[in-house]
């Protein structure tokens, strides 16, 4: 079994939110909170149509929010229930590469910890390193390899986290072995694989992909790994998947509307993937 993080009483940006959608308790903490967080990749913003009974709030209403500025990241903070579970979900979220210190990045992933969120699910669009993969997959991301300035550097909040957090199994194994045994029952066919995290927002070079499979890497992007810190940091679990968009080491050209195109075509397996995996915990 594993333990929620404690409860932070909700901070300032939270209450707007807590008054609207289920009220705020005495000791701070946010009625109705939701359980599970979801950060929507390129492309993937339609799973959020699964969402039920939904309160819908723009990013640019929400005190120290940052505001999407890429085509494909809506730039809403959608309420909710999937797969039977009180849920939050970041139809857009924000990048290094955007001009967003790595702090501004994470800040959305510690208000869903301090709202009393124990599980976040990341997912991205990604280019394939493994020569193995093709445009279309769906991989379960088993670790990741960051190359993007650490959102922890700096003070650090001890109610928050350690100032060392341990990085091992980042990627809930449970989850990823929940997953796997979805992805047969429902006929999704997914890899595995590892994860490299680049500033971007330049699609690499065939050099630099070439450098990420040498290092053990199995797919590429500009997002997510920062995210996943910050979670880990807070203690809680996470569960990541990256669509393949493009095969890096071919010759096609990087084009972030087909990025955004084969991210929607791959949208139904991943929501499936996701609800299945969220009613089973």
């Amino acid at each position: 079994m594993h333990s929620s993080p404690p409860r932070a009483e909700a901070s300032d940006c939270c209450r707007p939110w807590a008054t609207k959608s289920g009220g705020e308790k005495s000791d701070g903490t946010i009625e109705n909170a939701p359980e599970i967080g979801i950060i929507l990749g390129t492309g993937l913003g339609g799973l959020a149509n699964a969402i039920e009974n939904q309160t819908i709030f723009e990013y640019k209403d929400i005190p120290g929010f940052p505001v999407s500025t890429v085509e494909g990241h809506a730039g809403r903070l959608i309420f909710g229930t999937l797969g039977g579970k009180k849920v939050v979900a970041m139809q857009g979220r924000f990048h290094f590469y955007e001009g967003w210190t790595p702090q501004q990045v994470v800040f959305p992933v510690r208000v869903m910890w301090a709202m009393g969120v124990h599980t976040v699910f990341v997912s991205n669009a990604a280019g394939g390193v493994n020569p193995d993969f093709r445009t279309g997959d769906i991989m379960v991301i088993d670790d990741h390899i960051n190359l993007i300035p650490n959102p922890l550097v700096g003070p650090n909040d001890a109610s928050i986290g350690p100032r060392f957090p341990d990085m091992h199994g980042c990627y809930d194994p449970e989850l990823r072995a929940l997953a796997d045994k979805i992805a047969a029952q429902e006929g999704i066919r997914i890899r595995h694989g590892v994860y490299v995290g680049g500033t971007g927002p330049t699609f690499e070079t065939q050099a630099e992909y070439r450098y990420f499979r040498a290092i053990g890497g199995d797919a590429a992007g500009m997002s997510t790994t920062p995210e996943v810190i910050a979670a880990r940091h807070a203690g809680m679990r996470v569960f990541g998947a990256s669509v393949i968009t493009n095969v890096g080491l071919s010759y096609e050209a990087g084009d972030h509307e087909d990025v955004q195109k084969q991210g929607a075509a791959a949208g139904k397996k991943m929501t499936t993937l996701f609800t299945k995996i969220i009613e089973k915990i």
